[in-house]
């Protein structure tokens, strides 16, 4: 047998490398944290779309409102959904990673308003705009006898509290301010930030039970984002987006 059929030979019987895996990934427009506008489409998407690659996934980016991204994870439209909050009605349809990132949720009223915010409690009176979908801690869910008015953005939200028609909403701190110094310009100094936050929450990807290999995929994805923690990428991410 000749030198070139021995090496065809060898070359067949070589089993053929597996494809990288593309994940379905998805994020509603939370700017600076997940915006098509932005750089690498924010610093969220940056920080989730880099560890996936190192850990040997291929992505593809979805960009849709909140309450859609949610369903579409359900219905395994999307396998990763990658702004999310932990809720444990969630874990019904999604796996957790580790938290990636950290987001201080700060209440927002008009100027002068004299709110105090000790407790949930001292919050009863008041007519509080939410983005429906959103779960901003366990007990602010959870409490019935908060006045909850659902909105679809945290613009609307800003504008109904400037317009006295709340009393006041809520955000992440980065966010609102990222909103604040744009569209809501014209009314940032009529507004101003409660001292006490509600929470800290961890920013997680959630990834579809309906993937089988949904634990493999938040396992590998803490494991990149603790890589690059440790050999600095993470830190130049975050400052090459301003943050």
């Amino acid at each position: 047998m000749t030198g070139l059929r021995i090496w065809l030979l060898l070359l067949a019987l070589l089993p053929l490398a597996s494809p990288a895996e593309t994940l379905r990934l998805v994020a509603n427009p939370w700017p600076p944290f997940n915006d098509q506008n932005l750089l690498n489409n924010g610093v969220a998407s940056d920080l989730v779309d880099t560890a996936l690659t190192r850990a040997g996934y291929r992505t593809r980016y979805a960009e849709v409102p909140w309450e859609r991204a949610v369903r579409g994870l359900q219905r395994a439209d999307y396998d990763v959904l990658i702004n999310a909050w932990y809720a444990e009605d969630r874990t019904g349809f999604g796996y957790f990673s580790e938290p990636y990132l950290i987001n201080r949720i700060r209440f927002l009223q008009r100027r002068g308003m004299g709110i105090q915010f000790d407790s949930l409690t001292d919050l009863y009176p008041h007519a509080i705009a939410v983005i429906r979908g959103y779960a901003y801690s366990d007990a602010f869910s959870a409490d019935s006898q908060l006045q909850k008015v659902g909105v679809g953005s945290f613009e609307s939200a800003a504008r109904m509290v400037h317009a006295r028609r709340v009393q006041l909403t809520l955000e992440d701190e980065l966010v609102a301010r990222y909103h604040l110094n744009r569209e809501l310009s014209s009314i940032r100094d009529e507004l101003e930030f409660l001292p006490q936050p509600l929470s800290e929450n961890g920013l997680r990807i959630l990834i579809s039970r309906q993937h089988p290999k949904h634990r493999e995929i938040a396992e590998a994805f803490n494991e990149a984002i603790a890589a690059m923690q440790a050999d600095g990428s993470y830190a130049e991410i975050v400052q090459r987006h301003g943050m």
